[in-house]
């Protein structure tokens, strides 16, 4: 886990404050038994899991696609080419949903905006980290070479709400 205790808390206070937040629909569905606490929502995320996140174009039509996300410090990253769709909508407009579904058991939704960065910057070194520890050992060494010359942008959803579902235990 990437998670400090403080970063615990606040990922519980957001999830707590979200289930809070939710209509009457979404409270039917997502029941006290079965949301993910912090912890577990950690610990189920830890490396890399696939995202479906959603942008909004200019003239507000939503596209969604496949990213590899990130679960660092409580928040979610990924990234994309300096050139790609995606990082433009969200420079020019940062709201962002997000939603790992990998089963129909176990969902988190996610919706904020999006803060971009670039990746191999040093002043944030945590999705670029992750982004090593999973592909050097599947890629080898051609990973980090290509990562250094694509220079991707990489976002963190600054979550505003965060929900989260899972059948049984």
């Amino acid at each position: 886990m990437h998670e400090t205790p403080e970063q615990m808390g606040q990922l519980q206070d957001l999830l707590d404050r979200s289930a809070l937040s939710a209509g009457d629909h979404l409270r039917s569905i997502i029941t006290e038994d079965r949301r993910v606490i912090a912890e577990g929502l950690c610990q189920k995320l830890a490396g890399m899991v696939l995202l479906v996140v959603g942008t909004v174009t200019a003239d507000g039509r939503p596209l969604v696609g496949p990213v590899d996300g990130y679960l660092l410090g409580g928040s979610f990253y990924f990234s994309s080419a300096r050139n790609s769709v995606r990082m433009r909508h969200l420079a020019a407009r940062p709201g962002v949903s997000a939603t790992h579904l990998p089963a129909e058991e176990f969902a988190v939704t996610v919706h904020g905006r999006a803060e971009l960065f670039d990746v191999v910057d040093p002043v944030h070194p945590e999705l670029r980290d992750a982004m090593l520890a999973h592909y050097l050992p599947k890629q080898g060494p051609a990973f980090e070479a290509w990562l250094e010359a694509e220079n991707p942008i990489g976002a963190r959803i600054a979550a505003d709400q965060m929900f989260t579902f899972q059948m049984g235990s």
